[in-house]
Parts: C-alpha cells; structure tokens; sequence
C-alpha cells in the first residue's frame, strides 16, 4: 500500500485545482462554489487520491480515486478536515451527502437530521444538535394564539422586508422573524440583526430569532446564493423545508409568509416548492405581493447599487429611517466601502 502525504490546497495551487476539480468530476461531483479550506492526500508522484473541503462549518467535496478506494482514504480525510474545523473554534459541524452514502457518515459521527429520499441527506455531528435547538426554540411558543413565521436575510433591511412584516403582524398574534444567521451577505449578520430589530420594534408582536445552522443558511441551503440547476436548487429547498416544518412545529406556527419574488430565478422556486410541501404539514404559505415604489418594486439588490454608486441619500423612503440613520453613520463606513468594492451587487 503506497504512503500517501497530506496537504492543503491552496487556491492558487494550480496543478492541486485541476486534480481536484479532475477527481470531482470523475467522482461524479460538482465542486461546490463556496470553498474557504481544501485539502488532499497525494501519492509518490504528488497525484491526487482522495480530497474534501470546508465551507464556513460545513464538511463537502469528498472524492476518493475509484482506484484506491477501499484503503481508508475518506476517513482520514473527514479526520483531517474535523481537526481543521475544531482547531479554528468551530465544533457543531454538518456534512451533507448521497442517501447512498448516509450510513457510512454515520459510522464516522454524524447524525441524520433530514433527507430528500434518492437525493441527499443532511447530517450533523452532534446527536441532539438539533433537537436541542428546538427544544431551545420551543421556549418562545405562544399557546392559544395564531403564530406566523417570517425569514429573512435583509441585506439590508428595506420598507419591502417591513411591508411582509407588517402584513404578517396585522393577520397573527405572534410572528417568529428569523434573520439568516450566516455571514456571507456585504451586510453583516450583527447589521442585519439590528437593523430588522430597530425597523419593526413598534409592530409590538414580533418574536426575532439568529437563524443559526438550520434555517435557509449554508448548511440547510448551500444553493441558496449560487445559480444552479434546477434539480439542485429544488433538491435543497425540499431539504430545508422540511427543516422548517419540524421548527414550525416547536413554535407552533401554522403559517409562513414570503414575499413574491420577481427577480430571483432560486427564490421564486424555492417559492414554489414551499407552497408545495409545507401544506402537508399543517403550514398554510402566503405570499404578499413585493412593495412598489415609483412603479417598481423595493428591492435589497437596489439599495446596495444606490450605495455602491454614491447615491446614499436616494435610499431615503426605501428603507426604514433606522437604516437609513446606520447608512448615514460613521458606523457604516466599512459596509459601505465593501459594497463599492463589490463588482456585482444585484444578486441573492
């Protein structure tokens, strides 16, 4: 059996990127767009034999040459990412991978939270991660009243993203707001957060909740952000929803409201979908016409164009005054210069 060497590929490692990519292919694997740590093991002639990678804390990309399969490669490689993801602080891990597959991940740690049969299964390393989590959830249930729920990434927070809240706070009791946790938005979670905080507070029936892991995030929806395929793109909404329902459940919610969605090929499917599945599961799905504003309509993706290009003052009546006052604040300064940075700010 050949000794094989360790490595990390770096992205401008060339040679390393084309076996990679290569190996994925063959493997029948599409390298995953967001990528932040790879690595490989390497035979005598530096060929490439097994590889996998990380994104935030999400283990994916596992490929081991058909050729050496059989000899432990991939438990090395899940070995060596998992002491990668613990040594930079991150310790509640997921993995998502075929239905095929899903036993062996188990008898390496991880644990099944949801799948789409004949498709994907996702999974976490902590037995009761997620069930600790609704448990944690549940603490906000309001019995005997109607309950809704609301998620948003609000990148940033506009009059279109308070227009939903509203309607959905006049026709419930209690409305559940999750904001995407995940920091991969110009607008940081902590702004985001904030922000839909302060630019709904006197709606006076909001409950708001970080997203964490498990809501419309990179670990539930990798595809989210990404033009992808159809197939793909429906089989992570199928995925996440059924993550959702088992939250509604906790909180007792029975409906969510999503705003309709012109310009978002993934979102308007991901639209479908729902209106789709969630039914079954006792969720009546509402989806509120978008808020026009001088016959178009309010969109994040125009927010960040009118910063990017200077045009601050122009977001006035767009958004709440609140994000407003934060635009116009020596505090955004560094938001701001990574929005003009940005090459492409019309985007999910």
């Amino acid at each position: 059996m050949c000794e094989y060497t360790f490595s990390e590929i770096k992205p401008y490692q060339k040679r390393a990127n084309r076996q990679m990519d290569a190996l994925l292919e063959k493997e029948g694997i599409r390298r995953d767009a967001n990528l932040d740590y790879s690595c490989g093991l390497f035979d005598d002639d530096m060929n490439l034999v097994a590889t996998g990678s990380c994104f935030k804390n999400t283990l994916r990309c596992f490929a081991v040459d058909s050729s050496h399969q059989g000899e432990g490669l991939l438990n090395q490689i899940i070995t060596h990412l998992i002491e990668h993801q613990f040594e930079i602080g991150n310790r509640s891990l997921f993995l998502y991978t075929k239905c095929s597959s899903a036993k062996f991940f188990g008898d390496v740690g991880f644990y099944e939270i949801a799948r789409v049969p004949d498709r994907v299964v996702f999974m976490e390393n902590r037995r009761n991660g997620f069930a600790d989590y609704l448990t944690e959830l549940a603490k906000s249930r309001t019995e005997g009243k109607t309950s809704a729920a609301v998620v948003m990434n609000a990148n940033p927070f506009t009059n279109g993203h308070r227009y939903l809240l509203e309607q959905a706070a006049k026709e419930n009791d209690t409305v559940h707001v999750f904001v995407v946790s995940e920091d991969v938005s110009l607008v940081p979670f902590r702004v985001r957060y904030d922000l839909v905080q302060k630019g709904s507070a006197d709606l006076g029936n909001l409950i708001y909740h970080p997203s964490g892991s498990y809501i419309i995030s990179n670990a539930t929806f990798p595809s989210y952000f990404l033009k992808d395929s159809d197939t793909v793109i429906e089989s992570h909404a199928r995925l996440d929803i059924q993550v959702f329902a088992r939250i509604a459940q906790a909180l007792g919610v029975t409906r969510r409201y999503v705003g309709e969605e012109p310009f978002s090929h993934v979102t308007s499917l991901y639209n479908r979908v729902m209106k789709e599945e969630l039914p079954a599961s006792g969720i009546a799905v509402r989806e509120i016409p978008r808020l026009e504003k001088n016959g178009s309509a309010v969109s994040a993706s125009q927010i960040r164009l009118a910063i990017k290009e200077g045009r601050t003052r122009d977001i006035r009546g767009l958004v709440p005054e609140t994000t407003y006052r934060y635009f116009t604040s020596p505090e955004a300064a560094p938001v701001i210069d990574a929005i003009r940075a940005e090459q492409d700010v019309i985007h999910y």
